[in-house]
C-alpha cells in the first residue's frame, strides 16, 4: 500500500514513516505541501496522510485537489495541532474521512488506515 506522508515536523515525519513501513506501507514522505501536491498528480496513493499546516499548500488545500480538481476518493488523514472545533468541521466539510490530533499515536493512526483501507 502506497502512503504519502505530508508533515513538515521532521521528527514526527521521520517517526512516522519509520513505523509505518515496519507495518509493511510503502512511505513517501514530503515536508512541505507544494512537494506533496505534485507527487499527488503524477502518482496514485491508496492513502494519504497530511499536516494541516504546512509550507506551500495546507492539507486543507491538498484534500480541495484530491476531491475537486483530481475527482479522486483516496481515503485522506489530516494532523494538526489546532483545537479549534472549526478546524475539525472545515477538514470534514472538505473532504477529509478522517482528523487526528497532534501529537500523533502512531497505533491509533495505524488503527484508523486501516479502517479506512479496509484491512
Amino acid at each position: 500500500m502506497k502512503v504519502l506522508l505530508a508533515e513538515d515536523n521532521e521528527i514526527l515525519r521521520t517517526s512516522l514513516s519509520f513505523f509505518l513501513k515496519k507495518q509493511g506501507f510503502e512511505v513517501s514522505p514530503f515536508s512541505n505541501g507544494k512537494d506533496a501536491l505534485e507527487s499527488i498528480k503524477d502518482y496514485a496513493y491508496d492513502i494519504i496522510l497530511t499536516d494541516i499546516n504546512m509550507p506551500g499548500f495546507s492539507g486543507l488545500e491538498i484534500t480541495d485537489y484530491v476531491r475537486n480538481t483530481l475527482q479522486r476518493e483516496t481515503p485522506i488523514i489530516i494532523f494538526t495541532s489546532s483545537t479549534v472545533e472549526q478546524t475539525e468541521l472545515d477538514s470534514f466539510r472538505i473532504g477529509a474521512n478522517e482528523f487526528i490530533a497532534k501529537p500523533v499515536s502512531p497505533a491509533i493512526l495505524l488503527i484508523r488506515m486501516n479502517k479506512l483501507l479496509n484491512k
